[in-house]
């Protein structure tokens, strides 16, 4: 029997855009654990904005493990929040809300940016750096992207390989000290999981260095240096295997109907990001277009390929502090909304 430390992660009470919490828990196993062997476990809701200090518990619910190879016998456990029950979702668990579909596909483009004393890495004391947006997407060498930021993604990505997450790739972003590393996963809820795990270790990674993640959708304000998104690409098994012309447009409607509804969870200020420059449509306007950045929902050439719409959809609207869990229950709920034919 060895000791492992299990470091549980959950989402806290703070809105509009909740913090990652965790705490370490040692249990004996014969070896790594399997998600039916870890226990409930409680914490303090009264502290993150879940409880009252009058009846304070709230439940931990494990939803899925990964190892964690920078502790000997780590694992980390991502769970959902429950009332003391355990058995009650408690209000801030937007994962209970996303329809258990398991032929639903969904892939997380998340754009951050790295800072250091309150200004992106590598950006100077006062103002702006001497070279605007240009050279830094998907760029190399010192003068463009540093010292240390490449150190940082490229761990991160090795944590995340090592945690058995489907990562897909990282790259430099348009504006200096700007990355975006990208998640994807098959059924309603697993790439929402792995994303909020990957953010995790990024965060923690971070500690190390002494720079922080910010994830605001427009950290530089109102400048002519882009924002941060998080581009949520998605399927369903009967848009990749049937589809349509009229089932597509069909869904496009009710997209176009429920703007609001989707925009509310897309993450906060996306009115600074959603301007119509930068590659993005306005807040206020629904559009689509095939191979379109600068609309709400692009559409890859191989979905209209032959005439046969069929495959995936770009949601370019979410941005880089949206929360994965509502994002992905908010298009699944518009997506039920259409009907077959």
């Amino acid at each position: 029997m060895a000791k492992y430390k299990l470091e549980y992660i959950w989402l806290d009470g703070y809105t509009p855009v909740p913090n990652l919490r965790g705490k370490t828990q040692i249990k004996e196993f014969a070896s790594f654990p399997s998600l039916e062997q870890l226990p409930l476990w409680g914490f303090d809701g009264s502290s993150t904005r879940q409880a009252e200090g009058k009846s304070s518990d709230c439940v931990l619910k494990p939803v899925s493990i990964y190892p964690d190879s920078t502790r000997k016998n780590g694992a980390i456990v991502m769970c959902e929040v429950m009332m003391p029950d355990g058995v009650t979702p408690h209000p801030s668990n937007g994962r209970a809300t996303i329809l258990d579909d398991p032929g639903a596909w969904f892939g997380f483009e998340q754009e951050y940016f790295l800072y250091q004393d309150g200004r992106p890495l590598g950006f100077p004391v006062d103002g702006f750096p001497k070279i605007g947006q240009g050279p830094y997407y998907c760029g190399v060498g010192y003068t463009t992207m540093g010292d240390i930021a490449r150190q940082i993604v490229e761990e991160h990505l090795d944590l995340c390989l090592d945690a058995g997450i489907n990562h897909e790739g990282i790259n430099a972003e348009v504006a200096k000290g700007q990355w975006e590393f990208q998640i994807f996963g098959k059924g309603s809820k697993k790439a929402a999981d792995e994303m909020w795990v990957a953010r995790y270790l990024l965060q923690r990674l971070c500690e190390k260095y002494g720079i922080d993640v910010e994830y605001h959708c427009k950290p530089l304000g109102d400048s002519d240096w882009n924002g941060s998104g998080m581009h949520a690409n998605f399927s369903t098994e009967y848009l990749r295997e049937k589809g349509g012309k009229a089932y597509f447009e069909a869904l496009m409607a009710a997209f176009a109907d429920n703007v609001e509804e989707h925009i509310a969870v897309y993450g906060p200020d996306n009115h600074m990001r959603l301007t119509g420059l930068h590659e993005t449509q306005s807040i206020d306007k629904f559009s689509y277009g095939v191979a379109d950045r600068g609309a709400s929902i692009r559409i890859p050439h191989s979905f209209v390929k032959d005439d046969k719409y069929q495959g995936y959809l770009e949601d370019r609207r979410p941005n880089s502090q949206g929360d994965p869990y509502q994002i992905a229950s908010r298009i699944l709920k518009t997506i039920e909304l259409v009907p077959k034919p």
